[in-house]
């Protein structure tokens, strides 16, 4: 480990290998899965090997070609399950949402502010104000 700030480049590789085989709560899956179609084989692994890593050594080339082929076939489906929990985790978020959000009805005749979000044009310095109005509602 490297105790220096100045030599942070030296960890992005580590950084970048644990990014890609971190399971993703929202998919259930790790990103070089679903590029890949195979869990990733860590460094360690191929110093002390484990079991997946001594059953395709022991492999001939076309079994593990096919193997590998079979691998391939049954990625779309990982994806679809991919697809299909990730659309379940979205009406989650949504529902969480929206049970914190307070429904308000507004009469004719009634002022109302309306909020100026940081992204939009009329939001020009750090202490220009949050709202606009009044308006009137029709």
């Amino acid at each position: 480990m490297i105790d220096n700030y100045r030599h942070w480049y030296e960890n992005i590789p580590f950084a970048l290998l644990g990014y890609r085989t971190t399971v993703r709560t929202s998919t259930r899956a790790t990103p070089y899965l679903l590029v890949y179609g195979t869990e990733a084989i860590l460094p360690t692994e191929v110093e002390i090997p484990s079991l997946r890593v001594i059953q395709e050594a022991e492999l001939s080339n076309a079994e593990w070609v096919k193997n590998r082929y079979e691998q391939l076939m049954l990625i779309d489906e990982k994806r679809m399950n991919v697809v299909c929990h990730g659309q379940l985790y979205q009406n989650r978020m949504v529902r969480a949402f929206n049970k914190k959000v307070k429904p308000r009805q507004f009469k004719p005749g009634q002022l109302v502010l309306k909020r100026i979000f940081p992204h939009q044009n009329e939001a020009k310095e750090k202490f220009s104000p949050n709202w606009q109005g009044p308006y009137m509602v029709h």
